[in-house]
């Protein structure tokens, strides 16, 4: 009888030990939650997968407006297009505050599909790397916020892909902070046309 009841006490342990180790994996998956799982979507172009959220803030919120007006236009400006396709790259991306964790990467919807994964990695690794969870609103890290954003230049020319030659735009920026916390603020954005449809291939960091 003995043995019994050692065989039932293990088995007792081993179904606690399997519940807390369940529970830990959950509440690490929950933390992780991205922006986007919790976020609202308030306005859409969805012709071009275009979305503004609710966490935006007004220059993101302004530049979408002028990027929405530029596609309603009856013959689109393709440097227009690119140049606000740009701001809106750089708004995204370097505005970290409103972000919720280094897996909710900013700009997703404006890069390249080939590119993305590896674009997506890239941010987590190096921009991303040390920001801190925020899924509990409580994250007392300072973090960048774009204030301001300038176009300085766009030129036109190819780019190639695979042997595949795309209409490109060089669009130059410089920009600024709420808080100057150290950050990127001038590159060079490289989109190409897809299907009458932009998308940054390329960041270079300006001078």
């Amino acid at each position: 009888m003995k043995k019994k009841y050692k065989r039932i006490l293990i088995i007792i342990l081993i179904v606690v030990l399997l519940a807390i180790i369940s529970f830990v994996i959950y509440k690490i998956l929950l933390n992780n939650k991205t922006e986007e799982e919790v976020v609202n979507v308030v306005d859409s172009i969805s012709e071009y997968g275009y979305n503004l959220d609710d966490r935006d803030t007004e220059l993101m919120k302004s530049t979408y407006e002028e990027l929405k007006n530029i596609l309603n236009s009856d013959e689109i400006d393709y440097e227009l297009y690119a140049s606000a396709l740009a701001k809106l790259f750089v708004i995204d991306l370097f505005t970290m505050d409103n972000k919720i964790n280094k897996y909710d990467v900013g700009s997703t919807e404006y890069v390249y599909p080939d590119a993305l994964e590896n674009f997506k990695l890239n941010v987590e690794d190096t921009l991303y790397k040390h920001m801190e969870n925020n899924s509990s609103g409580k994250r007392k890290q300072d973090l960048p916020e774009v204030s301001s954003i300038e176009v300085l230049s766009n030129e036109t020319g190819e780019y190639t892909i695979e042997e595949n030659s795309f209409d490109s735009y060089i669009v130059n920026l410089s920009w600024q902070y709420v808080s100057d916390l150290g950050y990127d603020n001038n590159a060079l954005i490289t989109l190409i046309n897809l299907d009458n449809k932009l998308y940054v291939v390329e960041y270079e960091v300006g001078e």
